[in-house]
């Protein structure tokens, strides 16, 4: 018989103003990212008690935190910064985190530039 697919919790569309990037001209003025998360959890109790999941609003603050806070030059580092805070709570097993870009100056027409990543704790 297989395994069960885990639990998971998904955050979609978190929406923030931030300065992140390569250029000069990305480190003039706020742009916004989006961020989506999927973290798969270690098994759990049936249970209606919040300590036996993740707290999603406290899991959006840290995100946030993340986000907000010193800039990077790459979204990928962005989402490897983001990936190792979920991993820090003890019921997040892994975590795919995707980071939008949107409003990206491109030298092409577009409506998003994002780049995902998986990360698991290690065994």
């Amino acid at each position: 018989m297989a395994e069960p697919e885990p639990d998971r919790v998904r955050l979609t569309g978190m929406r923030f103003s931030a300065i992140h990037g390569v250029y000069d001209f990305e480190r003039l003025e706020p742009q916004e990212f989006v961020v989506d998360l999927t973290c798969r959890l270690a098994p759990r109790p049936n249970s209606d008690d919040l300590a036996t999941t993740v707290d999603y609003a406290a899991l959006s603050e840290a995100i946030a935190e993340e986000v907000t806070g010193a800039p990077v030059n790459l979204i990928e580092t962005l989402a490897e910064r983001i990936a190792a805070r979920c991993l820090t709570r003890e019921l997040i097993e892994s975590v795919e985190v995707t980071v939008h870009k949107p409003g990206a100056q491109m030298p092409v027409q577009l409506t998003d530039v994002a780049v995902t990543i998986t990360r698991s704790r290690p065994r």
